[in-house]
């Protein structure tokens, strides 16, 4: 798909863009939503972005792909913080998750659940055991990775 292709070629060309300011480059997404095309930069550091480090990849990104010029149509770009409920993708992600609440969503049913919500265990980049509370009991559950859908962390409800 197209949309996949300029994701590829902005993560190719934001990473050392990221890397030089001091940040992670969490992900990218290009999305049409009502008239509109946005690319979307997410951002993370330890402690969290600020708005300076937004202008600053901002600015140097938006250089690159005035170069590069890889997408065809008008967009806007926005450059952010991933938020709290950051996605979790990459092994680092899920590592640096440990003991954390995170929230899964596979591709068809496990165990007769296609979500889980609880505190990330174990991670050893081919699965993960999560403990997750379901009707007031405790319960784990190991999932291999590759039928994980999305991942992200999970604020406390």
């Amino acid at each position: 798909m197209a949309n996949e292709r300029v994701t590829e070629i902005v993560e190719r060309l934001a990473l050392p863009i990221a890397e030089h300011a001091g940040v992670e480059l969490v992900e990218v997404e290009y999305k049409k939503e009502g008239a509109n095309w946005f690319l979307r930069v997410f951002i993370d550091k330890p402690g969290g972005v600020d708005i300076d480090d937004c202008s600053r990849v901002s600015e140097q990104l938006s250089d690159a792909l005035d170069v590069a010029d890889p997408i065809a149509t008008s967009y806007f770009l926005e450059v952010s913080s991933p938020g709290a409920e950051r996605p979790l993708k990459k092994l680092a992600d899920f590592e640096r998750a440990l003991g954390e609440r995170i929230h899964i969503r596979l591709y068809e049913p496990f165990d007769g659940h296609k979500a889980f919500e609880g505190v990330l265990l174990r991670c050893d980049g081919t699965s993960l055991e999560m403990e997750y509370a379901e009707k007031s009991v405790q319960r784990h559950v190991c999932l291999p990775l590759d039928k994980i859908a999305a991942a992200r962390l999970s604020v406390w409800t």
